[in-house]
């Protein structure tokens, strides 16, 4: 039995030992479901074996090799992650919304030498990949986990009706059935791994600069699977509770709460286009749902829905939010449509994501909750001093659950992780006495949409590559539904230049959520006397 931090982890030592329990537990349970199709754990065994056998007996890939996986929320998604983990592969999560300027960073940073995409944008991938070290590419379409006759309906209507299948030229992918038809042929061989092995890269901008892996292990995911299951075993009580998982698998707070779902034996209900609320609420329709993962930006629009408000909700009693801030006004309104509270949390990519919960019984709207086990605090001061109880300062952490580091980036980990195993997550909080955490602000510049990290500098970027534009500073502003939106401060170099251009530019480099949403003209920036552009003052 082994225990970190205070934490038991149990016989497991991967989040594939999770997995393989959970499929031998509850194997005739659902555990997946999507768009009317539902897998059982045993068909999640089966499925996620077949992969792994491909991998490992069907192309030249090794244990250890990285696996970038760029799926929306379909059930190819955990067939495709756990799949890769079993036959010892790292898996990298890649936004389907990337652009192909952002696609080529994180493949070649990453080292991936093979992607499952959909075929929505394998046109991306046409582009991409011949520039990245890229040698097997995995094609599905969006109901290939669906009996013949309903996959067949859906995908024609998907490329043929909708048009939503650019064209695309990749002669020598690989269909993901294949895949699946191929490694059904021959059983995997078991990979023994270790907490200490990577699992997973999950990409951020960190406290600072541009997008980062951090590297996450399977003690990492695991161990904060079995903080965040502490606080909510007693709440999702039975054999068939049924968790809807609007959020993206790719982003670490859903990649987690799937992982917690899992080990519970709870059915989630993957919902691929959440931004589709019409689509989304007749969804939930089917469902005796009894668990919602979500983000202030959701539960907004979902509450402003019409059919939503007419929804059963008898079954509902866990509400989980995280990725942005929860506003008061957001959690009310839940509540009185819903009849259930949201139980708020705090996290980071570089913490696997959770680092506090409100406890179910204690909800305090405006914080971020208590530390889960095992898991430390303190905040500090400019000087690196901790400042003890009621003081504000940069919001430290130490637990199972910090990254081992950024991949291949150790200057930029020593920056933020201390020799003692202490994360700073350049956010600036006050801890109270009796262990509530209130955030106050950011020391970073990151900016928060609808809870993707948007980086500056990043933005800067790309906008100043426009020849009419001298220079240029992006900030984040308040915005209700999202929480933020990007604002771009320009100075032009062409007096001709217009916000239809500057735009045009961003959207053609940019994912829809960096692509400012306001556009200002200035004469000059404000600079600090070294000249760097004080991003506060553009805010203030």
């Amino acid at each position: 039995m082994t225990q970190i931090s205070g934490v038991e982890f149990g016989n497991y030592q991967s989040v594939t030992d999770v997995f393989i329990e959970a499929c031998g537990k509850y194997a005739q349970k659902p555990a997946y479901s999507c768009m009317g199709q539902t897998l059982s754990f045993a068909d999640m065994d089966r499925l996620t074996a077949n992969f792994a056998s491909y991998l490992q007996n069907h192309t030249d890939l090794n244990v250890g090799d990285r696996i970038a996986i760029q799926l929306p929320n379909v059930l190819q998604f955990p067939i495709a992650a756990l799949g890769a983990m079993r036959a010892g592969m790292v898996v990298v999560n890649t936004n389907p919304l990337y652009t192909a300027r952002e696609m080529e960073h994180q493949f070649n940073d990453s080292g991936a030498k093979a992607l499952v995409i959909l075929a929505n944008m394998a046109n991306m991938a046409e582009q991409v990949v011949p520039k990245t070290g890229i040698k097997l590419v995995m094609v599905t379409q969006l109901a290939d986990m669906h009996p013949f006759a309903k996959r067949v309906l859906i995908n024609t209507v998907v490329k043929r009706v909708k048009k939503m299948v650019p064209a695309y030229s990749l002669p020598d992918a690989v269909s993901f059935r294949q895949t699946l038809a191929l490694g059904a042929k021959k059983a995997p061989v078991a990979v023994p791994l270790t907490l200490a092995d990577t699992a997973v890269l999950q990409y951020t901008g960190g406290t600072t600069g541009v997008s980062k892996g951090a590297q996450l292990l399977h003690q990492n995911l695991v161990g904060n699977m079995m903080q965040v299951r502490e606080l909510i075993v007693d709440i999702l009580d039975t054999d068939t509770e049924v968790m809807i998982a609007p959020l993206p698998l790719y982003h670490i707070y859903a990649f987690t709460v799937s992982l917690v779902m899992t080990d519970m034996g709870h059915e989630m209900v993957l919902i691929p286009n959440p931004r589709d609320i019409p689509g989304f609420v007749k969804e939930l329709s089917r469902h005796k749902f009894t668990s919602f993962a979500g983000l202030n930006t959701l539960f907004v629009a979902l509450c402003n829905n019409k059919g939503f408000n007419e929804l059963d909700f008898s079954h509902l009693k866990h509400t989980i939010s995280g990725g942005m801030a929860l506003t008061e006004a957001a959690a009310n309104k839940w509540q009185s449509v819903t009849g259930c509270q949201i139980q708020e949390a705090y996290g980071l990519t570089e913490t696997s994501p959770a680092v506090s919960f409100n406890p179910y019984h204690d909800i305090r709207i405006g914080t971020i909750g208590k530390v889960l086990t095992g898991t430390q605090v303190k905040v500090i001061g400019e000087d690196g001093s901790d400042l003890g109880f009621n003081q504000e300062g940069e919001l430290c952490v130490k637990g199972p659950q910090v990254m081992a580091g950024y991949w291949q980036l150790p200057e930029a980990t020593a920056q933020v992780i201390d020799a003692e195993g202490w994360f700073k997550t350049g956010d600036v909080a006050i801890l109270a006495e009796d262990g509530f955490i209130r955030l106050v602000d950011r020391i970073k510049d990151m900016i928060n949409v609808s809870g993707f990290n948007v980086y500056p500098n990043e933005i800067d970027d790309v906008a100043s590559q426009h020849q009419g534009i001298l220079e240029c500073a992006a900030v984040g502003i308040p915005n209700e539904v999202s929480g933020e939106t990007v604002k771009l401060f320009v100075v032009k170099s062409d007096p001709n230049l217009t916000e239809a251009d500057v735009l045009a530019h961003c959207r053609e480099n940019l994912t829809a959520y960096k692509v400012p949403k306001e556009i200002e003209f200035r004469d000059e920036l404000p600079k600090t006397n070294v000249g760097k552009i004080l991003r506060r003052a553009l805010r203030d």
